[in-house]
């Protein structure tokens, strides 16, 4: 069937806002946007989206809503491809961890459309693990997407390779003289430094993709 200008506009916003905010939109914000007073408007035009393949949702969770990709067909007859990006593997957000030995072999792949990324290469993806970036809208579970670069400023979000240690680590990262600071975004956990010359910069961060977490039991 295809989307009606309505339900492209709203997968725009849904898309545009999570890149910029790291996290998905609720009913109200997507209806305000839109025009749309009526909440069960708003999910009708939402599950129109799921049938199509371009969302997932978890309708008992406030901001539940994540884009999947794929191929966006409106009535007019346009389409929106999605790109492939391969998933690389698992990043640490807490302590190092070792680096895989299976090396960067894609574990899978992750589709994205290009409304939601605009680079176009040296992507690739990591799914964290850990959570000292959860004030940076990271929490375990999710998956960055990174600019494959050697290179990166101060406070910038990157996956970091310690040399000495073989080990990796997803973090904000500072320059202090002879010793970079990796720096968590965690109130309850401490920055820990590391020389220069043993640290090397794989990638930096240029989008999260939330994964929607279910209630489970207690053990």
């Amino acid at each position: 069937m295809g989307l009606s200008e309505r339900q492209q506009r709203i997968y725009e916003f849904i898309t545009k806002f999570t890149r910029d905010k790291g996290r998905p939109p609720t009913i109200r914000e997507i209806g305000s946007v839109v025009g749309i007073t009526s909440t069960s408007v708003v999910n009708y035009n939402l599950n129109i989206l799921v049938r199509e393949g371009l969302i997932q949702r978890e309708k008992e969770v406030s901001r539940g809503l994540r884009v999947v990709g794929g191929q966006v067909r409106t009535t007019a007859g346009d389409s929106i491809h999605g790109m492939q990006i391969p998933l690389l593997g698992i990043i640490a957000a807490g302590s190092p961890i070792p680096v895989p030995e299976a090396g960067l072999e894609p574990l899978d792949t992750l589709t994205l459309t290009r409304d939601l990324i605009s680079e176009q290469e040296g992507l690739f993806a990591l799914k964290v693990k850990g959570n000292s970036m959860i004030d940076a809208l990271i929490n375990d579970g999710d998956i960055v997407v990174m600019k494959k670069q050697e290179t990166a400023l101060n406070g910038d979000m990157c996956a970091v390779w310690l040399k000495d240690k073989n080990e990796t680590t997803l973090k904000r990262i500072y320059r202090e003289k002879s010793r970079i600071r990796l720096q968590p975004m965690n109130p309850t956990m401490k920055a820990f430094y590391a020389d220069a010359r043993n640290v090397e910069i794989q990638g930096k961060v240029v989008l999260v993709v939330r994964q929607l977490q279910k209630s489970t039991a207690a053990n």
